[in-house]
């Protein structure tokens, strides 16, 4: 990646927990990074606070209902303001954009990155249904492109900066680490009647809803086992979930001689953002350190039990089928999430819902991006009509 004075970056997900999040690496490195475009889905009141502050060279609100009340609110600011999901895609192609930190929830995050990609930007990515949806399809663009792709999410830039360096080195198993959430140890009869309430109480993290649901259930982890399968090229059966309660240590690898290396730092998304926007330079920052004597557990471990926590099982299933079929999962996965914060369907059902999903959805082994926008079609109409 091309070195510059300040680095460009087009947030997509601006007014969203990474989203927020990235803005204040960028507010306390302003020698470094300058925020170059913003684009919220909805949140456009936010947008346009984020907007008077950092003066981004164009905005986009992804829901057009929004865009009067957005313009109306730049009206006085030299700041382009454009609406809806074409818009989202097209900003990406700026000349005067060097790299897109892509956190937009769920699906909706692939198209936006695949363009950024064909126009040769640095992908910062925090989306990971980019790649449970279209895994194959993106990092192929990538190595055509020659375009870095730098994780954000904790697990996959901790297995990032244990690797750096060991090129040569093979590697014979990723140790994908997980909180657990807030249901860790629980079993199928408690989780029966959980409620959206107490499955968005996360014991370490603060994310959005979304992520926080796909937390509580561990299909966080199994999208973050495909995602981490296509990103460090290596099958699925060389990752090993450890659920680690204090989130300390963020993941690790084990190399075929036997070493094993790990990230460790306190559970602040920052930090890996900062990571991935500032690298390869390890920029300095005041963020809290970790105090290895007030650990009050010391550093755990457990096996995730899959047989109450399903989710992760089924991600598991979608990464050794291929194909098409963690798009399907992870489409029955968003209307699930939806349905049980709606109150709609009870927790354990956001599993039976995904399951029969991926069951009915038709199958292709090798799907092109187009087949993937047919199958995350397909996969949400019927996930729809199961509930």
């Amino acid at each position: 990646m091309e070195e510059i004075s300040k680095r460009r970056i087009a947030v997509l997900g601006s007014t969203g927990s990474i989203g927020t999040q990235t803005l204040d690496v960028i507010r306390r490195n302003p020698d470094k990074f300058c925020a170059e475009i913003l684009v919220a889905g909805k949140n456009w009141e936010l947008l346009a606070k984020q907007a008077i502050e950092f003066q981004p060279n164009a905005v986009v609100i992804a829901d057009e209902t929004h865009f009067s009340d957005l313009k109306t609110a730049l009206e006085d600011f030299p700041v382009k303001v454009y609406a809806g999901d074409k818009a989202v895609s097209q900003v990406v192609e700026f000349e005067t954009v060097d790299m897109v930190l892509a956190a937009m929830v769920g699906y909706s995050g692939l198209l936006p990155v695949v363009n950024a990609i064909r126009h040769k930007k640095a992908i910062a990515l925090a989306n990971k249904e980019t790649l449970v949806a279209a895994g194959k399809i993106v990092i192929g663009e990538a190595l055509k492109n020659c375009v870095p792709i730098l994780p954000v999410d904790s697990e996959h830039s901790a297995i990032f900066q244990c690797i750096v360096g060991e090129t040569s080195n093979e590697i014979e198993k990723i140790l994908l680490t997980a909180s657990g959430g807030p249901f860790r140890g629980k079993d199928r009869e408690f989780l029966r009647t959980v409620k959206k309430e107490q499955a968005l109480k996360h014991p370490n993290w603060n994310m959005g809803a979304k992520v926080t649901i796909d937390s509580a259930s561990l299909m966080n982890k199994g999208l973050e086992t495909i995602e981490a399968m296509h990103l460090f090229n290596v099958p699925v059966d060389k990752i090993e979930v450890l659920v680690h309660p204090q989130s300390i240590i963020h993941s690790g690898v084990e190399f075929e001689d036997g070493s094993v290396k790990m990230q460790l730092g306190m559970p602040d998304m920052r930090l890996p953002i900062q990571f991935a926007l500032g690298y390869p330079e390890r920029l300095k920052s005041t963020f809290e350190r970790v105090d290895f004597f007030s650990l009050p557990q010391g550093l755990t471990f457990e096996k995730p039990d899959l047989t109450v926590f399903r989710n992760l099982a089924l991600a598991v299933e979608a990464a050794k089928k291929g194909g098409n079929l963690a798009c399907a999962m992870n489409a029955a996965n968003e209307i699930a999430v939806k349905r049980f914060l709606q109150d709609k369907i009870g927790f354990l059902e956001m599993s039976d819902l995904i399951e029969k999903t991926m069951e009915k959805t038709s199958f292709l082994q090798n799907p092109s991006l187009e087949d993937i926008i047919s199958t995350h079609e397909e996969a949400t109409r019927i996930a729809g009509d199961l509930c």
